[in-house]
């Protein structure tokens, strides 16, 4: 794993004591053997060491910042992706940064919701949220999904808060315009992030299910693009990043080497005016765009199928994917 050294066994240790040395002339043969071993692993504890004074300079930029990582799509569907996103944070909370989870969990839905018999409904991208559909939605999200990334966070040696929007009142709900056609599905009509600030400064990290409640209680889902952006705003992130399934924005929605690496709001509003980006990398653009003008210094959308690119997005001068600045 990227940052971290692997415990290695000693492979110039016999497995067990010998009881009959070997002669000296066959201990000399055996000595060009060994020289390459310790050349090659010379060379492995290099390499690593090499990786760390590389990492430096962004450790120290990063530390004691917020960064808020919205987690989902196929990152979240493979077990190795999701045991690499959880080892990520947890190494970037040892190495001082304050990572903050605002996770989804859409696959997870769908399969429950099939095993009571409802058939999941979609419409422009959106799940029609009918009454039972959002008991489903709270039951996973916030009993299953949330809970399961907190014991993996805990079982990686972090330690992870589960919450969900409607605790502390952390997010206020309130029905989208297209409540008529959705039925619960909610947008952010406000954060209070008073309940983060202390579990943050205790380097514990948070989990959200944004799954959040109006003023007279009726529960609503909420987009985790749009969650996790508001979260960020509310609790002053350096960074914003929204793990998903795509490499990031493309100048050609046909090229998958078109990736553009880092742009303005200027720019980006561009793109969308002139269709560059198109269909569902449009909320997750206006998300970053609302974030950025709330004070988030950026907003980087970086592919969840590629293994650590959290830490590539942060301990590194390539990055992942492209990242938005204001």
């Amino acid at each position: 794993m990227l940052l971290t050294k692997p415990h290695l066994s000693n492979p110039l240790l016999p497995s067990a004591p010998r009881s009959n040395p070997a002669p000296s002339s066959s201990h000399a043969r055996s000595l060009p053997t060994l020289t390459a071993r310790r050349g090659s692993l010379r060379v492995s504890a290099l390499s690593r060491v090499d990786v760390l004074s590389e990492a430096l300079p962004f450790i120290q930029r990063f530390k004691g910042k917020t960064v808020v990582v919205k987690y989902g799509g196929a990152a979240m569907k493979s077990p190795e992706l999701q045991a690499s996103v959880i080892r990520d944070l947890v190494l970037l909370s040892c190495v001082g940064l304050r990572p903050v989870l605002v996770h989804g969990g859409g696959p997870e839905i769908n399969s429950w919701l099939l095993r009571v018999g409802v058939e999941p409904q979609f419409r422009d991208g959106l799940r029609v949220t009918d009454a039972l559909t959002m008991e489903v939605v709270e039951m996973v999200l916030v009993g299953k999904v949330n809970k399961n990334l907190v014991s993996l966070i805990n079982l990686a040696d972090g330690t992870a808060v589960g919450l969900c929007g409607k605790d502390a009142r952390l997010i206020t709900a309130r029905p989208s315009p297209n409540a008529a056609a959705l039925g619960f599905v909610g947008e952010v009509a406000a954060v209070d992030a008073t309940v983060l600030h202390p579990i943050i400064a205790s380097g514990h990290i948070p989990v959200i299910a944004t799954v959040a409640a109006d003023e007279t209680g009726q529960a609503y889902n909420i987009n985790a693009d749009t969650a996790a952006g508001e979260i960020a705003a509310a609790v002053g992130a350096e960074k914003l990043l929204l793990l998903t399934d795509v490499s990031g924005i493309l100048a050609d929605r046909n090229d998958p080497g078109s990736l553009v690496k880092e742009i303005d709001i200027a720019g980006v509003r561009q793109m969308v005016a002139d269709g560059k980006v198109a269909g569902g990398m449009i909320p997750k653009v206006e998300c970053c765009v609302r974030a950025l003008a709330q004070g988030v210094h950026t907003a980087s959308i970086i592919d969840g199928r590629v293994p650590h690119s959290l830490l590539l997005e942060i301990l590194t001068d390539e990055g992942t994917g492209t990242m938005i600045t204001g």
